[in-house]
């Protein structure tokens, strides 16, 4: 949870700094630090991807997940209940109508994304926080243009992210223990390879965005894969 209320905290410093220097902020400050952030990210990634002892398993992990993924069409779907939110609570909000459009935009880019999903999985598993913390000091100064923008709405989105967030983590937690040790590396390489995508789009090198909200069914895989390959084993060493 430490990592999660840092994120919350760097939020809550980012809305106040837009607060305090609304209309002084620079497209190209904003631009300069999204690239700094995406080599770190990028860095996490191919630092947890790297750890697996099954290269076999990341790679029919990744594809069979994100061919799933794609069926299910879940990055459509994120977007989609991102626009739901917007419009239902935005209707009707009359002389709040900026608080709530603040505080809902921020909410769902916040919690609705990939890298709170992995985060939250690699802080519970394996009390590795540093998805979490990298995504904190993102959320933090994306919250700087938000709050300028569009208000003190921004800063309230920390209590949805708080309770999605922590709640994952703690959901990790309690089923981590019934996870062999083996299967936890695959997820968290299978999860590092996706943060990668993640920080390819953040640096703007892919020519169309990589859907990597697509590719989230893939980290559980090695639930599935590992147990299956060790039982085909024993029965190709029976027959043998």
């Amino acid at each position: 949870m430490i990592a999660t209320v840092l994120n919350v905290v760097l939020v809550l410093v980012g809305s106040l700094l837009g607060l305090l220097f609304r209309n002084r902020i620079s497209s190209h400050f904003a631009d300069a630090l999204t690239s700094a952030l995406g080599l770190c990210v990028l860095g996490i990634g191919i630092s947890s991807m790297i750890q697996t002892q099954n290269t076999l398993c990341v790679i029919l992990c990744m594809v069979i997940g994100t061919l799933l993924g794609e069926w299910l069409r879940i990055e459509d779907r994120m977007d989609s209940l991102g626009d739901v939110l917007r419009k239902k609570l935005m209707r009707g909000s009359g002389g709040n109508s900026r608080f709530v459009e603040g505080f809902v935009n921020a909410s769902v880019l916040f919690c609705v994304g990939a890298m709170a999903i992995n985060g939250a999985l690699e802080a519970g598993l394996n009390r590795n926080y540093s998805i979490l913390i990298s995504k904190g000091v993102i959320d933090g100064v994306t919250s700087i243009t938000f709050a300028a923008a569009m208000g003190v709405g921004a800063a309230f989105s920390v209590i949805p992210l708080f309770l999605y967030q922590g709640g994952m983590t703690l959901l990790a937690q309690l089923v981590g223990g019934y996870l062999g040790a083996p299967v936890v590396t695959e997820m968290s390489a299978v999860g590092g390879t996706i943060i990668v995508g993640i920080a390819l789009n953040m640096l703007g090198l892919p020519k169309e965005k990589i859907r990597v909200g697509n590719m989230l069914p893939a980290i559980f895989l090695p639930i599935a894969y590992l147990p299956l390959a060790a039982w085909l084993a024993e029965q190709l060493g029976a027959l043998g």
